[in-house]
This record gives structure tokens, C-alpha cells and sequence, in this order.
């Protein structure tokens, strides 16, 4: 079964029209330092920006210590345009490397605007695949820790748990992507630390070639359960991105006739990775129109229509970004509780384009405004239960999980 009606945002923005700059940029001779400086200039939604951020441009030109020029290392060109993208001050605006899972997430949930690259970037069929086992590291106090694993990915199925501190990966350092290059189909040796002073632990893992947006429609699937509490049946799922052509069709579909049917709650978590998708897609959960199929002659019938009508509990952190995000706000607005920590505050419209090196840059090219003067750039959306969730050595613990699961039974008693 399938929805009929989900509009994505980001295929939308591949309509808007460029705004050229009246001023010619400055120039340095180095062709992927000015061509993000060109393509800043020409579709940065907010063109009052433009006067620090062509002084930031100025300022790694003409630097004294090291003037950028044609001649440049990778090293100086990647500072440099760090530098002057960090000057605008903007979410959905930054330079994505291929040695990162980030630039083939984007590379797939971009793949229309890249589409004419997308056969050479990605050979021979132009699907946007890397090689991993669903694991998002992040740094902290000196170490790398586990931040997210991917439901259902090889990570989860070796029990790799967010929290844990990643010390190798077939005894050299990790690397995003570089760790499991040329090792698809055989399993690698990640050598963790759970707990802390704890003595490490290896854990092998299937290396396997993972496509982006099938990855996130098979984590937001696998992450379905329920949870039995004192006679109440809580359901849960995990929204790791709003991308996903099909994520929310899951959703709906376990929701009518799943697993999740006869819950008498759900638990929302939108602890995700990236937004995007639909704007209207949490009417998934506070739309007043009622569910309807369409059956036909044969008896088949298709999920035309779904909402939920029983009670939401909402969980979100910085991951909640951009469609994510507008989720949140609308769940808030509805008056359905949310459980953790604030936002991003990463509420514009982002398109990406590639850079003469192959990198990705992600240019905001719109603002987004709710209804007539709510902006949640650089806000975010405030929880109504605050709850912390410290990384390092949880083991798989998770406080803003438990904290969500035990409002809604709260809910569902009367308290």
C-alpha cells in the first residue's frame, strides 16, 4: 500500500530561480575556492549576508600568512572555504567531502540536482552507494564515540551501541569511509571501549555496499517495536530522516495494518540524521481528515489515507533539522508533548551543487518562514519535558527514550 500526495520540498527548490549578485565576486585563481564563492553569491537566499561574506572572501585571498591562490593545497582551500561559508552564519550551507557518509547521504537525497554527474560519480548506474556497516561517528573529549547506529544496519546486528568509544578498525584508525573501502563482503575487526576505563572489547562487523535513502527506509522500518508497560501497549518508530521516498508510507502502513495497529500509544522519534520530505508530513499524526483506502474490484485495497488518532508522545534533539524540525513545531503546536533536548534551529531550504573537485556544496536557498513570522533558524523548538542524553560510554541507554515511554503510559492513565 501506498500515499498518495507527499510533495518533497527538495525536488520543489530545483524549480526556484537563481538570484544573481549585481557585484562580480573577487577571485582568487583557484577553481573550487572560486566557484563556491560564485555559487554563494548567485543563490544565497539572503543577499544581505553578502557584504561580510565577500569580506570573508577577501580576507583568505589577500591573508598574509597564506594567500590563497591557485597554487593553494587542499588543505589551505578546505580552510579557506570553511571559513568564508561559516561567515553567512546559515544552516544547510556547508562543503561535504567524498571520504564522509554526510556527502553520499546528500549526494542521494540530492541526486536531482546532480543528475547529469550522478553515472560518473557512481558508476555504472549512477546509484549513490558507499561502503559501511550504519554506524555515525562524533568526537568528543579527545576520543571518537558511536552517536547513532542505524536500525537494522550490520553495526546494530553485531550490537555496536551509541555511546560506545571506537578505538580501531582492523587495528588502524577510523575512518568514515576509508575504513571499509575494498571490503564489501567481508567482515571488519572495531575495536570498542563501553564502558569507561573498561578494558575494550572487538566486535566483528559485515562490511556491506549501503545506499542512503534505502538504508534510512530499512533503519526507519527495523526500528518499529513495541513496548509492553503495565498493561499499556506503547508503540514506537524512529524517523532518521523525512528523505526516504517511502518512510512515512512505512510508517502509515505499520500504523493501519502492522505491527503497530493495535498500540495504545505511539512514541515519535524524530532523533534523526537529516530532514527534507514533505512539509505536511507530521498531518500523519494531528491531521483532523480520517483514514480511507481505496478497494478495488478485486478486493485490493490501498492505504489512500492514514492518521493516527490515538496518543503521540514526540522525542527530539539536535538531530531534529530542517523537515524534521518543522515536524516538531507542528506535534508542539498540536499540543502532543515532546521529550529531550532543543532542536537545531536549522529551518531553511538547501540545494546542492557539485564543486570542480567533485565535493558537494549545500547552499541555502531559501528562507522558510511559518505561518507569518515564526522562524525556527537558529531557534529550534523547545522540549516540554527536558531530558539530557550524555553520549560517552551509555551502553545503549537511552534516558529520552525511557522518559517519552513513561509519559505516554502517563497519558494513557489519566496523570
Amino acid at each position: 500500500m501506498r500515499i498518495f500526495g507527499s510533495f518533497a520540498l527538495a525536488a520543489w527548490l530545483l524549480l526556484l530561480p537563481a538570484q544573481a549578485w549585481a557585484e562580480d565576486p573577487p577571485r582568487s585563481g583557484q577553481p573550487v575556492f572560486d566557484r563556491a564563492v560564485e555559487l554563494v553569491f548567485d543563490h544565497f537566499h539572503d543577499t544581505s549576508a553578502l557584504g561580510r561574506f565577500g569580506t570573508a572572501v577577501r580576507h583568505e585571498i589577500d591573508d598574509a600568512d597564506a594567500p590563497l591562490n591557485a597554487a593553494s593545497s587542499n588543505e589551505r582551500v578546505s580552510k579557506a572555504i570553511d571559513a568564508i561559508l561559516a561567515s553567512l552564519g546559515a544552516s544547510h550551507t556547508g562543503r561535504f567531502q567524498p571520504d564522509t557518509i554526510a556527502y553520499f547521504e546528500l549526494a542521494d537525497i540530492f541526486r536531482f540536482a546532480i543528475r547529469g554527474d550522478l553515472r560518473r560519480l557512481f558508476p555504472p548506474e549512477g546509484e549513490v552507494s558507499y561502503p559501511g556497516i550504519g554506524m555515525i561517528a562524533q568526537p568528543g573529549g579527545g576520543s571518537l564515540f558511536v552517536n547513532d547506529v542505524y536500525d537494522g544496519s550490520p553495526a546494530a546486528r553485531a550490537g555496536i551501541r551509541a555511546g560506545d568509544e571506537i578505538l580501531a578498525v582492523d587495528g588502524a584508525p577510523y575512518h568514515e569511509i576509508a575504513s571499509f573501502r575494498d571490503k564489501v563482503g567481508r567482515t571488519v575487526e572495531i575495536r570498542l571501549r563501553r564502558d569507561a576505563g573498561a578494558e575494550p572489547i572487538t566486535v566483528k562487523v559485515a562490511v556491506e555496499r549501503l545506499r542512503p535513502l534505502q538504508t534510512f527506509e530499512k533503519a526507519i522500518e527495523a526500528s518499529v517495536s513495541i513496548t509492553e508497560l503495565k498493561g499499556r501497549r506503547i508503540g514506537y518508530v524512529r524517523l532518521w530522516t523525512l528523505s526516504a521516498p517511502d518512510g512515512l508510507d512505512i510508517v502509515a502502513r505499520e500504523m493501519a495494518d502492522g505491527r503497530l495497529k493495535d498500540v495504545d500509544g505511539m512514541v515519535v522519534d524524530l532523533r534523526g540524521r537529516w530532514g527534507g520530505g514533505p512539509s505536511d508530513a507530521a498531518e500523519l499524526f494531528v491531521g483532523d481528515t480520517p483514514t480511507f483506502r481505496l478497494i478495488q474490484r478485486d478486493g485490493e485495497a490501498t492505504l489512500a489515507n492514514m492518521r493516527w488518532q490515538r496518543p503521540v508522545v514526540g522525542i527530539i534533539d539536535g538531530g531534529a533539522r530542517s523537515g524534521l524540525e518543522l515536524f516538531a513545531y507542528a506535534l508542539k503546536a498540536n499540543g502532543i508533548p515532546l521529550v529531550g533536548v532543543r532542536t537545531a534551529g536549522a529551518l531553511l531550504a538547501g540545494r546542492a551543487y557539485l564543486l570542480p573537485d567533485d565535493s558537494l556544496l549545500e547552499v541555502a536557498v531559501s528562507d522558510a518562514v511559518i505561518g507569518d513570522d515564526v522562524r525556527l533558524e537558529g531557534r529550534g523548538v523547545e522540549p516540554d519535558i527536558p531530558v539530557r542524553f550524555d553520549l560517552p560510554y551509555a551502553a545503549g541507554r537511552d534516558p529520552q527514550r525511557d522518559a517519552a515511554v513513561a509519559e505516554m503510559h502517563r497519558i494513557l492513565d489519566g496523570g
